[in-house]
């Protein structure tokens, strides 16, 4: 898959350097897969959750959670937020979905 754009993981490890191993893991695993719905997508990332039209992974045991909209049939995802986990507690990432 192609994931746009690594920027955002990168500005987000910057300032929560604890971030930086679960989420180059996350971006190496989507990178070198080709799922081809929700369904195959978690079997690898049992605690993904769809939410409206975006996909939010747990990262770092539910340290963090990243947002992204995964387009399947063109093998895209696009990095929406990166959040600590009391960040997205606060849901004003919600407003983007609406």
């Amino acid at each position: 898959m192609h994931i746009i754009s690594w920027k955002k993981l990168d500005d987000f490890i910057r300032k929560n350097p604890n971030s930086e191993s679960p989420l180059k893991s996350w971006f190496k695993i989507l990178k070198n897969s080709n799922f081809k719905d929700f369904n195959e997508l978690r079997k690898v990332f049992n605690s993904v959750d769809q939410v409206e039209n975006l996909t939010v992974f747990n990262i770092g045991g539910n340290k963090f959670r990243l947002i992204v909209a995964i387009h399947f049939n063109r093998q895209k995802v696009f990095i929406r937020n990166v959040l600590t986990h009391s960040e997205y507690d606060k849901e004003k990432w919600k407003k983007e979905i609406i």
